[in-house]
């Protein structure tokens, strides 16, 4: 058996809600100069070559839902530096000496998100937005090609004009937020939407500010031309990089 580690903290609790770790692993914490590490067992061979199983779906899926249940159950009541899935060492023992030699990074994440929480937003071009006007049904190939073209070209011009909205949009959150974080825009293939993502944010806010947060986004939507889909709260992974 090897260590999975799954999130640090400081003055942790387990989770008394029965939540398991990987393949139902019995969560335990580790601790060592000041923090504490989420863990639980796993068999190594099942971590070892993590190129195969990148293959096999079934399994990552199951490791990446069982991996967010603990760092979600754990975040709940308290500030945790989520690591990345699939994140092992040997034993224990390897897992105190990370703790002791990643101290001071896993601290800074610590004191960035205790009390504040990653909300997301995602901008979407709305339905039918730089559809050219109908018109008549083109007599010749040419006439069809020139339809076409400036069909093209009105919905590239929705979509800059879709891409400045989203810039000030992400500013508009951006002010009330601690931190925020761009992501690229997901594919449709991944939205499950047949509209074009123009914003994919994350925005680390405190606790406190999260109605403002809805209102803020309501008017935006509101006011604005884009579908705006706001989601959240969630463990702050966007913002726990540079721990380890």
């Amino acid at each position: 058996m090897i260590t999975y580690l799954y999130a640090v903290g400081r003055d942790l609790e387990l989770p008394d809600d029965g939540s398991r770790g990987i393949d139902g692993g019995e969560l335990r914490l580790v601790d060592e100069a000041g923090l504490q590490a989420v863990v639980s067992d796993v068999e190594r061979e099942a971590f070892e070559d993590l190129d195969e199983h990148r293959e096999d779906l079934t399994w990552l899926a199951a490791v990446a839902r069982a991996h967010h249940g603990v760092v979600a159950a754990v975040g709940r009541d308290h500030a945790v530096a989520p690591l990345s899935l699939a994140t092992v060492y040997l034993d224990d023992d390897r897992v105190r000496a990370v703790l002791r030699e990643s101290r001071e990074a896993f601290t800074a994440v610590l004191d960035r998100v205790e009390g504040r929480d990653e909300w997301g937003v995602k901008a979407y071009v709305r339905p039918g937005a730089g559809k050219a006007a109908a018109t008549d049904r083109p007599t010749s190939g040419a006439a069809y090609l020139r339809a076409r073209r400036e069909a093209l070209r009105a919905g590239d011009a929705a979509v800059a004009a879709a891409e400045r909205e989203a810039d000030e949009v992400d500013a508009a959150l951006a002010a009330l937020a601690v931190e925020t974080r761009r992501h690229p825009p997901q594919d449709r293939s991944l939205t499950g939407r047949a509209e074009q993502m123009v914003l994919n944010g994350a925005y680390l806010v405190e606790r406190a500010g999260a109605d403002d947060l809805r209102a803020l986004v309501e008017k935006l939507a509101s006011e604005g031309s884009l579908d705006l889909e706001l989601t959240g709260p969630w463990v702050p992974y966007s913002f726990a990089g540079g721990a380890t």
